[in-house]
């Protein structure tokens, strides 16, 4: 019965956390798009790339930790593309990348494979 239950409460969790991952991925994506149409140097775009390394910071502290129940492999390859995620965006604070869309990609296509996953 108390396994039944832990399992409930576990499955509940993920579903909890899988969703606040949408609903962030989603933001950074939003606001990258707003970004995209003002151009770099303005304040959507400042606001943009200070969203999306924290963002990347948090996911990459959860990934590294021993807790997460991904598999090990799936972990590796999530974390490289936070790194470039957070390499891209230092790139663009210094001038040497205009554009946000390959982030905007990137994060679209591990929206849609949350959302499968769900």
């Amino acid at each position: 019965m108390f396994k039944r239950i832990y399992e409930e409460v576990a499955e509940d969790t993920s579903e909890k956390i899988r969703s606040n991952e949408v609903k962030a991925l989603n933001h950074s994506i939003q606001l990258m798009d707003k970004a995209q149409k003002c151009g770099p140097g303005t304040r959507e775009s400042i606001e943009a790339m200070f969203f999306v390394s924290r963002l990347w910071g948090v996911l990459l502290e959860d990934l590294a930790s021993s807790d997460n129940a991904l598999p090990e492999e799936l972990r590796a390859k999530i974390i490289s593309i936070g790194i470039w995620a957070l390499k891209y965006v230092e790139e663009f604070r210094r001038g040497l990348k205009k554009d946000f869309q390959p982030l905007i990609d990137v994060s679209a296509i591990i929206l849609k494979g949350l959302s499968v996953a769900a």
